[in-house]
C-alpha cells in the first residue's frame, strides 16, 4: 500500500509542533541555568564593584545603601533573611563592617565569604586628635585597591559559580582596564598643583588611602570611625592649623552631620568646598552612582578647591 506524500502545509504544521514540543521541555531548564545568582554586598561602593565584575549573571543585594553609614549600621530582619539566601557575602573586611559576624551568625549563614581586601596593605589610622593605631579600612580610596578587589571578587564568583567563570574572568580584565584609566586622569589631575598647596580637610578620616596614593594631605576631627567623636581640643587644634597654613579645602562627607564642617568654617573663614563621597556612592542619579564616577567627583572638587577656585 502507498501512503500519500505530505503536503507541504502538513509538514509545516508537524514542524511547528515538534519545534514547539522541544521549546516546552527545553524553556525552563535554561531558565534556570540563566537566573542570577543571589549575592550579597556590605555596602553601595563594594556592591557597584561586584556588580561590575559580576555582571548580568548576579544579582547583587546591597546591605547599606547610598547615602548611609555603614559605620552606624544596624541591620535588620529582612536584610538577615537576603544574607541567609545567598549565596556569596561580600565584605571589606579590616573592621569596617564590625556588625558583619553578628548578622551572619543570626541569619544562620553557611555559604561563601569573601573579604575583598585580602593580599592589600593597609594603612594604621594617623593624622589626627584620636590616633589609636587602629586599622583604616577605606582601602577602596586606592585605585590601586579596587584593582585587588575586581580579582578577588572574580575569584569569589567562579568558585560559586564554576560555568561563569570565563565571564567573570573578562569582566574583571574589562574593569581593571577602567580603573587603570581611573588612575592615570587621578594622577594626571594632581600633577601641576604643588605639592605644599595639597591639603584638605574632610568630616573623618576616610581619604588615608587616597592621600597615600596621590600625594594629598588630609586632616580631619574625627577618625576612621564616624562613632568616634571629636574633641573640642582636637577641633581647636585643627582651628589654628588652618589658620597657620591657610587651607582652601575644606569639606562635609555625604554620610556626615554637616554642622561640625559648618563650625569649623565659621571659626576659620575658610567656607565650605562642597560634599565628598567617602563610604557611599550617591543615588543611581546622583552625581557618584558608581566606584569610578565617585573618584573622577571627588578628584574634581579636591583639585578645584586646593586651588581657591
Amino acid at each position: 500500500m502507498t501512503l500519500p506524500t505530505p503536503t507541504f502545509v502538513q509538514c509545516r504544521s508537524l514542524l511547528a509542533v515538534v519545534a514547539l514540543t522541544i521549546a516546552t521541555l527545553s524553556t525552563p531548564a535554561q531558565a534556570q541555568a540563566q537566573a542570577p545568582i543571589p549575592v550579597v554586598a556590605s555596602f553601595s561602593i563594594l556592591g557597584d564593584l561586584v556588580r561590575q565584575v559580576g555582571g548580568e549573571r548576579v544579582q547583587v543585594n546591597v546591605l547599606v545603601g547610598p547615602g548611609s553609614d555603614a559605620h552606624v549600621y544596624q541591620p535588620t530582619p529582612a536584610q538577615a533573611r537576603l544574607v541567609g539566601q545567598a549565596k556569596v557575602v561580600f565584605s571589606i573586611g579590616l573592621g569596617f563592617e564590625g556588625w558583619m559576624s553578628r548578622l551572619l551568625k543570626s541569619a544562620g549563614y553557611k555559604g561563601q565569604q569573601v573579604v575583598v581586601s585580602q593580599g592589600i596593605l593597609p594603612l594604621r589610622e594617623a593624622g589626627h586628635a584620636h590616633d589609636h593605631g587602629e586599622t583604616d579600612p577605606h582601602a577602596w580610596q586606592s585605585v590601586g585597591n579596587a584593582r585587588l578587589f575586581a580579582k578577588n571578587i572574580a575569584q569569589g564568583l567562579c568558585r560559586a559559580d564554576a560555568a561563569g567563570c570565563n565571564v567573570y574572568d573578562r569582566n574583571a580584565i574589562a574593569y581593571v582596564a577602567q580603573l587603570d584609566a581611573l588612575d592615570t586622569d587621578i594622577r594626571a589631575a594632581w600633577a601641576p598643583i604643588p605639592a605644599a598647596q595639597r591639603k584638605v580637610i574632610t568630616s573623618h578620616d576616610a581619604f588615608g588611602y587616597y592621600a597615600r596614593d596621590f600625594g594629598v594631605r588630609f586632616l580631619a576631627p574625627q577618625g576612621v570611625s564616624t562613632e568616634s567623636a571629636a574633641s573640642a581640643t582636637g577641633v581647636a587644634r585643627l582651628v589654628r592649623q588652618i589658620k597657620q597654613e591657610q587651607i582652601k579645602a575644606l569639606f562635609v562627607e555625604s554620610i556626615s552631620d554637616p554642622r561640625l564642617i559648618a563650625q569649623i568654617g565659621r571659626e576659620t573663614g575658610v567656607k565650605p568646598s562642597g560634599e565628598l563621597f567617602s563610604d557611599s556612592l550617591s543615588a543611581a542619579d546622583g552625581t557618584a552612582p558608581t566606584y569610578i564616577d565617585m573618584m573622577r567627583f571627588n578628584t574634581r572638587a579636591l583639585t578645584t578647591a586646593v586651588r581657591g577656585e
